[in-house]
């Protein structure tokens, strides 16, 4: 493992943040500096966790990759491994859910195997560990209220962002192998995911697009439960949270408006649509 002072291991976060969260540092960006370095190296690590489940390596050496980091999670204190050292830094400073790392660590698990769902709650589960855990831990550093309840709008938040992943990645998803549509309401529809000779989703006959304005009005119900986080928060954090959340339910509003937009390349936002979002946040307090 590398050495690292504290400072560098930080700034080593924030940059992995900066180049590759580009949707999150947009809000993140508007945190006071300690909140600012805390979340960048929770950030940095939850990337970390991710990119093994996408590399391109032998299933089973993924597996020993995370369960390498599950014991690296036991011993964080004395890591010297630079995002852990930072983390490690911020779990001492602000009440970090470790444990919702190894949530994420099983999340991603669940997209060694074949990535199939049955039904809505089974993907629920599957949200709740890989985008609910990553909620729960922005929650331990933005601060909540009186609420109760605010480490389970946080989820919600999270999994209402992960569904908007889903559907704007149908196709890429396939293209791997990985199909995270429930196979239950799929055939209800009457849907088989497939492309056509130029590698756009087939929908000859609009049932996708039907179902996909249904699965995105559901997110937006998960946006409404997840949205009512935001008063429990001071205004910086409740900024940071509201352009997070806000820059993906834009492109949720994009594909229920135009569910063909996602048929044949990744949709995303303009920088300067994001940084408005951004703004819009800050200047109105956090959405209140």
């Amino acid at each position: 493992m590398t050495t690292a002072t504290l400072p560098d291991a930080f700034a080593a976060c924030e940059t992995i943040t900066r180049d590759e969260a580009r949707n999150f540092y947009y809000g993140i960006r508007l945190l006071p500096p300690q909140k600012r370095a805390a979340l960048c190296s929770l950030y940095a690590l939850a990337r970390r966790i991710d990119d093994i489940g996408d590399e391109d390596r032998p299933r089973e050496d993924k597996i020993r990759a995370l369960a390498a980091l599950r014991q690296d999670l036991q011993r964080i204190d004395v890591s010297t491994d630079p995002v852990l050292l930072a983390v490690a830094a911020t779990a001492r400073d602000f009440p970090v859910p470790l444990e919702a790392f190894l949530e994420l660590i099983d999340g991603v698990e669940m997209d060694l195997a074949d990535v199939t769902y049955e039904t809505f709650e089974d993907l629920t589960v599957y949200c709740r560990r890989v985008a609910g855990s990553i909620g729960r831990l922005c929650l331990s550093v933005f601060g909540a209220g009186t609420d109760p309840r605010a480490p389970m709008y946080a989820d919600q938040l999270g999994i209402a962002l992960q569904q908007t992943n889903i559907l704007r990645d149908i196709r890429e998803d396939l293209l791997i192998g990985r199909v995270y549509l429930p196979q239950q309401e799929l055939k209800e529809h009457g849907i088989t995911l497939e492309l056509d000779a130029q590698g756009s989703l087939c929908d000859p006959e609009a049932r996708l697009a039907a179902y996909i304005g249904f699965a995105a009005a559901r997110a937006e119900n998960w946006y409404a439960l997840g949205g009512r986080l935001l008063p429990e928060l001071d205004s910086r954090s409740s900024a940071c949270c509201a352009a997070m959340s806000g820059i993906y339910h834009r492109v949720l509003t994009r594909i229920r408006k135009n569910p063909s937009d996602v048929y044949g390349s990744r949709l995303s936002l303009p920088g300067w649509e994001k940084g408005a979002v951004a703004v819009s946040a800050l200047a109105r307090g956090g959405l209140r």
